[in-house]
């Protein structure tokens, strides 16, 4: 067993760049590190996910400064995580928004999620001093909330569980650009400790509803074109089913957490194993699959002792092996080799949702034409 979280050897500063990705729209990316967006308008400036610490955060602001000297009016946390939050007071901002469940996580796990989070990843959290406690929203919601920025209207919506429980992403109508958090990502490794993996699918297709021209992910470069987004969501959805349905697998034979972690690990190493933090998310997310597997709904909450739990659970287990043990192996199921479903999936991506399919989607009639209005779904 390694004697170190995986990323904790991991201290070399990440490449930043920053680009417009649609009229107003920017992505903030570094190499696999956590996305920051901006939307810039006549009035004010949104940023989308405000870095671990106010002295990452300043990075951020000094690529805004070069392209607009509108104010950082509002500050728009996808989930609670406290790589997205703990830098918001940075850009002085009016509103710092989340949904109402984040509201509550950020009460609940806040605290925790930043104590295990500095000693899983302390590269991100640098100049922790300068961070002045957690980050308590100060606008939130339920559903949805629509901003105007000045001749730019933005769109927060919880489109469901997935992640975390209070996901929010961010859609810019006029520019057809969606911000999606960690609820996609692109060649990175989705992080799923606490995430509710049955629904996550779910909000995958709504995301995909919009048909978004261009999408920034939690984490990895940002995606432009119908394509290359379409590959990203199905990539993630490959990645987060391939978890859950391989663990739920195993769990079902009554075999234990060292035994689930092998296995899934000797399904998805191959397909997976070159992603971004794959190493350092996947004793987390085998943890949560195997929970979840038990019946278990409602994430435990991550702490350092919790951490050092799982590590002991782990001892003697190669975290980084490219090779499962033949022995440990089990058959995917139907649903992780189904590729003729994949086809379908592509396929369904070059035609219109119809009003079932939307329906089906959760998303209401009402919803559905306000989107259709903004010309990126097509009527029934």
């Amino acid at each position: 067993m390694t004697k170190h979280f995986a990323s904790i050897m991991d201290t070399d500063e990440k490449p930043v760049s920053f680009r417009e990705v649609g009229t107003g729209c920017y992505a903030f990316t570094a190499s696999g590190d956590p996305n920051s967006g901006v939307v810039v308008g006549d009035d004010a400036v949104l940023v989308i996910d405000a870095q671990a610490t106010p002295a990452t955060a300043s990075k951020v602001m000094a690529c805004i400064e070069q392209v607009t000297d509108m104010p950082v009016k509002y500050v728009a946390l996808t989930h609670y995580h406290s790589v997205r939050s703990l830098g918001a007071s940075a850009y002085g901002a009016s509103e710092i928004i989340a949904s109402d469940l984040t509201r509550r996580m950020i009460a609940s796990r806040g605290e925790s999620d930043w104590a295990a989070q500095c000693e899983r990843f302390p590269r991100l959290f640098e100049d922790q001093d300068s961070i002045p406690g957690v980050t308590t929203p100060t606008m939130t919601f339920a559903s949805s909330l629509s901003l105007n920025l000045g001749n730019r209207e933005v769109r927060l919506m919880h489109l469901g569980r997935g992640h975390t429980m209070g996901d929010v992403v961010v859609w810019v109508p006029g520019s057809a650009v969606l911000f999606a958090g960690d609820l996609v990502e692109n060649k990175v490794a989705c992080y799923c400790g606490d995430a509710h993996l049955d629904d996550w699918p779910r909000a995958l297709d709504r995301i995909a509803a919009f048909r978004p021209k261009a999408l920034v992910p939690g984490r990895g470069e940002a995606l432009l074109g119908e394509v290359p987004v379409q590959r990203a969501l199905d990539e993630t959805r490959e990645f987060v089913t391939t978890l859950r349905d391989t663990a739920q697998t195993v769990v079902h034979q009554g075999k234990g957490l060292r035994d689930t972690f092998q296995a899934v690990k000797s399904v998805m190493d191959p397909m997976f194993g070159d992603y971004t933090i794959y190493d350092h998310c996947m004793p987390f997310n085998v943890a949560r699959a195997y929970d979840q597997a038990l019946g278990i709904e409602t994430p435990q909450v991550w702490t350092r002792e919790r951490d050092q739990d799982l590590w002991d659970a782990l001892k003697d287990v190669d975290l980084t092996a490219r090779q499962g043990n033949a022995q440990d192996e089990v058959e995917p199921t139907e649903d992780v080799l189904d590729l003729e479903l994949e086809d379908m999936v592509d396929a369904a991506a070059d035609e219109a949702p119809t009003a079932d399919e939307l329906e089906a989607l959760g998303i209401s009639d009402e919803f559905a034409d306000e989107v259709r209005k903004e010309g990126q779904l097509a009527s029934a």
